[in-house]
């Protein structure tokens, strides 16, 4: 059953010559112990959509459903407030209360519902253990790690076993390797209480290590959805292709088509690829994954001959950048386990994982 439905949901701001659509008939669902992901760029609708979930922002048009609850419908103009639709919240800034103790700010949302003291107790203490938070509940908020803080955010959306939890941009106030080990722990706490959640990000690496689905957000509509799997391997447009990964882009002629297999013209280089989607645009564009590029020192098939330019030590590879003769628009970025030395290369690309749009 679906623990969450969103039906044809319409969104504006502003109001007569100066409407802005923000969401323009998003309909998504959300299954019991289901995470997913509502990724796309600044703009997109991803943060608006969540928001409406919640009760925090006023959809035009419409339905969402909570369980079997009817929490929003707009051919009614029904629309539940946001504190009784028994949802937790982690925003991106934490929102804690800096005079409050952890326990305190945790427990917050139980007194203002009326809970016993000894069930508060309880209830804060189980949650708090299971963040291993335990140790830390006489501590105020500015005596704690950013990383602490968040688990403190998250402990108080938990602490009353809403069915479903919404979190925005959870991880964007930590910095990098807290944000890795924080993305690990959050997708574990989420798989071992079962929980059900939607969560905004924008960065696509974060999106497909904690999430079991992605919405792909753009310009307040769903440009793809899928497994992280599917959508980062089998894109169905050029914005999804190039939103969830890092590629390349090729100046390319189509020379022959048929069915999916393409016969390109690269700087006067023939290349097999294959056709995915559309791109949107009239001219097709010709992308290849970063990591799919194979570099050879020798000719091989399907490859262009490119001088080296540099190469960037990353810690675990080595970025290296391939450029073409003067003048050319023709550059290539390619993984090396190894430094390579000055010289000209072969650069193979795969014509399954030369994708034309």
């Amino acid at each position: 059953m679906n623990e969450l439905t969103v039906n044809d949901l319409h969104l504006d701001y502003g109001s007569g010559a100066h409407t802005n659509p923000i969401l323009k008939g998003v309909s998504m669902h959300l299954q019991k112990g289901e995470v997913v992901a509502l990724l796309g760029p600044s703009g997109s609708g991803k943060t608006t959509l969540l928001r409406a979930v919640a009760g925090l922002e006023s959809a035009k048009s419409g339905t969402i459903d909570i369980g079997e609850r009817r929490v929003f419908d707009g051919s009614r103009a029904f629309e539940m407030p946001a504190e009784q639709r028994n949802l937790g919240l982690v925003f991106q800034s934490y929102a804690l209360w800096p005079h409050k103790t952890v326990f305190d700010n945790v427990a917050y949302g139980l007194k203002l519902r009326k809970m016993g003291t000894s069930e508060i107790k309880e209830r804060v203490d189980e949650v708090l253990k299971q963040l291993g938070l335990g140790h830390l509940g006489e501590r105020f908020p500015h005596q704690l790690s950013g990383g602490q803080q968040q688990r403190v955010a998250i402990a108080r959306a938990l602490v009353y076993n809403p069915p479903v939890i919404l979190l925005d941009e959870p991880l964007s106030n930590l910095d990098a390797k807290l944000r890795e080990e924080a993305r690990a722990f959050l997708r574990e706490l989420i798989v071992r209480l079962g929980l059900s959640a939607l969560m905004v990000t924008h960065d696509q690496a974060e999106a497909m290590a904690i999430s079991d689905r992605i919405l792909l957000l753009n310009n307040g509509k769903i440009e793809q959805q899928g497994t992280p799997q599917s959508m980062y391997e089998t894109p169905d447009t050029l914005f999804t292709a190039e939103f969830m990964g890092s590629n390349n882009r090729l100046p390319a002629r189509i020379v022959q088509r048929n069915g999916a297999a393409v016969r390109l013209d690269v700087n006067g280089v023939a290349l097999n690829a294959t056709a995915r989607g559309a791109s949107g645009g009239k001219e097709p564009s010709t992308i290849i994954r970063v990591e799919e590029v194979k570099i050879s020192a020798s000719p091989v098939d399907n490859a262009l001959q490119l001088p080296l330019l540099t190469c960037m030590y990353l810690g675990d590879r080595w970025e290296c950048l391939f450029k073409g003769a003067d003048g050319s628009e023709l550059s290539l970025r390619a993984y090396s386990k190894y430094r390579l030395e000055p010289g000209s290369y072969w650069l193979q690309l795969p014509a399954d994982k030369l994708w034309v749009f």
